[in-house]
């Protein structure tokens, strides 16, 4: 453990010596969202859920805020430090898994990003050490245990809007994982997680409806609709004409220069109220009815576009600047290291989906792989995340599972190693006969 927090905190001290925190083009609508904080938020527009813009707001500059993740950075490699080493009983699987994650660039790097990612990955990590520590031992199964993950669950929810079915998920999985021979329910988690998720994401639906009258987490659910519905845009009717011509235009324009409509709407959205008189609510609100009217006319052509979002998110991009490093000529270094460790990330998330799949129909497989409750909330948590944003986004989905990626790594290394000791075992069985 103390090897891991050395080298772990060493590379991040260096990261922040001579690397510089990263802005994309969300950034700014976080700290707009940031600045409304600090007034009150007298002016927040809903466009982004609280939790980040907070953060941003209480560090008070990028310098700060770019420190304050590597620390949440920090703490995440802990976690996964103690649930690998718990989980195996032994140190060298705690360390290894900690370590995947820290020297995984797609990670890493994103600390020095100005997005939610990081801190979304701390809550998520918060609400799964506490859901091992409950899966491991009944003493753990407190409801002060399941306050604690509720919160959790729910603030990464608050984060990051596509964690909405994690404390739901978390309640179904905890209340009916037990020890017994016969699933009983706990009523502990429903009670304890859920209650943090209806205040905390129910109060802040209730603030937004309130103010915009749109019953959402935020403001842009109708235009993330359209990153689906954009497809088929020229099938909506005349009486829609000025919001389907100019969005049709926008699309067509960025068709000829990327090959594809997403994230067009982003673009779109001031020539679109121009167009049509409505205001940015109005206009997210029109949309929203619009995109679920295309898509149930269009179930194929959605499927379609769902299955390849989904592809997408397996894709494991990294997010950074070769502009970012302050020492010349280091960042040659460092797109080696990018590619090497995006290859490996890829055929990691092709085992993970091989290997779970079929694990979940072979009982053999899944002794095989010693596979017990948490690995499977942890499948579960990272299986759930792929469908449910590519049933709603079709955009940057490969974006997606970032804060979750160190689970997939978490099951490979897991599956791996006891694959090694089951033939390990064979081979010693082999001898002995022989």
């Amino acid at each position: 453990m103390g090897l891991v927090l050395i080298l772990s905190l060493f590379l991040r001290v260096m990261l922040f010596t001579i690397y510089s925190p990263v802005s994309f083009s969300d950034t700014g609508g976080y700290q707009r969202s940031a600045q409304a904080v600090l007034n009150g938020f007298a002016n927040y527009d809903g466009t982004r859920t609280p939790v980040y813009p907070i953060l941003i707001a209480l560090t008070g500059s990028e310098k700060m805020l770019y420190l304050s993740q590597l620390i949440l950075g920090l703490g995440i490699t802990f976690a996964w430090f103690i649930i690998g080493w718990k989980a195996s009983k032994k140190p060298f699987i705690g360390a290894l898994i900690a370590l995947a994650h820290t020297l995984n660039p797609g990670q890493f790097f994103f600390e020095a990003n100005l997005l939610t990612e990081t801190l979304a990955a701390f809550w998520l990590i918060l609400s799964l050490l506490g859901a091992y520590f409950w899966l491991e031992d009944r003493k753990y199964q407190t409801t002060w245990l399941a306050l604690g993950i509720g919160i959790s669950a729910s603030l990464a929810a608050l984060t990051r809007p596509q964690f909405l079915f994690m404390p739901l998920w978390l309640v179904i999985f905890l209340a009916f994982s037990n020890q017994d021979p016969k699933p009983r329910f706990n009523f502990k988690p429903f009670i304890g997680i859920l209650l943090p998720a209806l205040v905390l994401i129910g109060g802040w639906m209730a603030w937004v409806y309130s103010r915009y009258n749109i019953l959402s987490v935020t403001t842009m659910s109708g235009f993330h609709l359209v990153q689906h519905a954009g497809y088929y845009f020229e099938d909506l009717p005349d009486e829609y004409a000025a919001i389907r011509d100019t969005y049709i235009a926008f699309r067509d324009t960025r068709l000829d220069t990327f090959g594809t409509q997403s994230n067009t709407i982003w673009e779109a959205i001031p020539a679109m109220q121009e167009a049509s008189g409505l205001n940015f609510y109005d206009l997210s609100q029109a949309l929203q009815d619009l995109s679920i009217k295309l898509v149930l006319s269009h179930p194929l052509q959605y499927l379609a576009k769902v299955i390849k979002g989904w592809l997408w998110f397996w894709r494991s991009p990294v997010y950074w600047r070769q502009s970012a490093f302050t020492l010349p000529g280091f960042s040659s270094i460092m797109v080696l290291w990018v590619w090497l460790a995006r290859g490996l990330m890829v055929l990691m998330n092709l085992v993970f989906v091989l290997s779970s799949i079929a694990a979940l129909i072979s009982k053999r497989l899944r002794q095989y792989f010693n596979l017990g409750s948490f690995q499977w909330l942890l499948a579960g948590s990272v299986w759930i995340t792929s469908i449910f944003t590519s049933l709603l986004e079709h955009g940057e989905n490969q974006r997606f599972l970032i804060p979750l990626q160190t689970a997939v790594i978490f099951w490979v290394l897991w599956i791996s190693y006891f694959t090694w000791q089951a033939r390990s075992a064979n081979r010693d069985k082999v001898r002995s006969i022989i």
